[in-house]
């Protein structure tokens, strides 16, 4: 199908989503027709998405505005076994409790782009099938299809090998494969979408309907989020960058955003915005100081989607407060201090990694020396400083950490 008369594939390829196909032009062909059901896997093992599944779900919104049909798999099944793929060590287990709180969370925020109503798109748990399969029967039916050999040549597995895989995740390629096949019959699914690092686990899924039912399913990855030096993007001084406002702001998300290098810009207006190309190559061709303005658009642009307009708005007026005066808001990100224990003197160095500013004291004590930091406007030399009631006139003490991260303190 086609978006504003371009093909869908094309407008994914344009855009720099694809990585690798299974079969480029059967893919292609089959996204010529209307209706085309394909999902998307995501494992709830955290209470929020967070920035790298963004751009799943935009890659989904794409799709679904060409006239096919996303299923979103929360996969409380495959969480129970951990995804070893990108990981040096085996992920933390979690309880089918925190699994299954996590999943609700994340349906609110896929709902911001991905249209859910009157079965446009599907959501499901693959803990559905997956929790109640009988070990033995499925290992016979299932299992018996899937050479050992051949799965530890996949990259997921041999970057574990190094460090110690366990035999609960070397089940997760066959879990994963099955909820293909499960998909592919219930629902027609013939197509699995997922990061590129998610390459060996959809091939799993694609010989295993071959295999049973003698079908054609197709699999297509997109590129991870990351920098131009290839590092992964997301990461901030307080951690991961959530999609949930309440671990992650909609100001701190839009700063995160309106601060990306300038060799970044180009490739998130691409990934993370629905501007049309034209636009964003407008856009990316400014340079010098004028990369300041696609920044601008760049981070408004990215927290509408995920926090909707009004919250880009009031980023954006508080960016103004804090850049273009003095540096002070009452909306600005905030750690709040108890007034006893600030009566007793509370070392700065503890207040900022209470803040998230810094990872730790030495961490702390570096900005200090190099003269990063400012305590209400003042350079802070002394790394042994402590905080005292008077450095919090109205009840408020602001940090500025360079030139761009600003913080408030407050006494409760």
């Amino acid at each position: 199908m086609f978006t504003n008369g371009t093909h869908v594939y094309d407008v994914l390829a344009e855009r720099g989503y694809i990585a690798q196909v299974t079969d480029a032009d059967a893919v292609r062909d089959l996204l010529s027709r209307p209706g085309v059901t394909f999902y998307i896997g995501f494992d709830p093992t955290a209470d929020s998405l967070h920035v790298g599944h963004l751009l799943q779900l935009m890659v989904m919104a794409h799709m679904q505005r060409a006239g096919h049909r996303p299923i979103a798999i929360l996969g409380v099944g495959t969480a129970m076994v951990g995804d070893p793929s990108g990981k040096c060590d085996m992920r933390r287990m979690l309880t089918q409790a925190d699994i299954e709180y996590n999943a609700g969370r994340f349906r609110k925020q896929m709902e911001r782009l991905v249209d859910f109503r009157d079965g446009r798109a599907l959501m499901a748990s693959n803990g559905d099938w997956l929790l109640g399969l009988n070990y033995i029967a499925f290992l016979r039916d299932i299992g018996a299809h899937f050479s050992v050999n051949r799965m530890l040549t996949a990259d997921c597995y041999r970057q574990r090998m190094e460090h110690g895989l366990t035999f609960l995740e070397f089940n997760y390629m066959i879990m994963q494969s099955y909820d293909f096949l499960h998909l592919y019959r219930a629902y027609g699914c013939r197509l699995q979408l997922g990061g590129d690092d998610q390459w060996s686990n959809i091939l799993g899924g694609i010989d295993l309907i071959r295999r049973k039912d003698g079908g054609e399913a197709y699999g297509m990855t997109f590129r991870l989020l990351t920098t131009g030096d290839g590092r992964k993007m997301g990461k901030t001084e307080r951690g991961a960058l959530w999609l949930d406002p309440e671990r992650t702001s909609p100001y701190e998300f839009h700063q995160y955003w309106r601060n990306v290098d300038d060799a970044d810009v180009a490739n998130c207006l691409r990934l993370l915005t629905f501007l049309p190309m034209d636009r964003v190559r407008e856009l990316s061709a400014l340079q010098g100081e004028a990369v300041n303005e696609a920044k601008k658009v760049l981070a408004y642009e990215v927290t509408a989607l995920v926090h909707g307009e009004e919250a880009a708005r009031e980023a954006e007026r508080q960016a103004e407060a804090l850049f273009g005066g003095a540096g002070r808001s009452e909306t600005m990100p905030t750690t709040v201090l108890e007034r006893t224990k600030v009566a007793e003197g509370v070392g700065l160095l503890d207040v900022l990694a209470a803040a998230g500013l810094v990872s730790s004291k030495s961490e702390g004590r570096r900005l200090i020396a190099q003269g990063g930091l400012t305590l209400n406007g003042e350079p802070v030399t002394d790394p042994n400083r402590t905080l005292e009631i008077g450095d919090f006139p109205e009840g408020a003490a602001y940090l500025r950490k360079g030139k761009k991260i600003h913080h408030r303190v407050v006494l409760e």
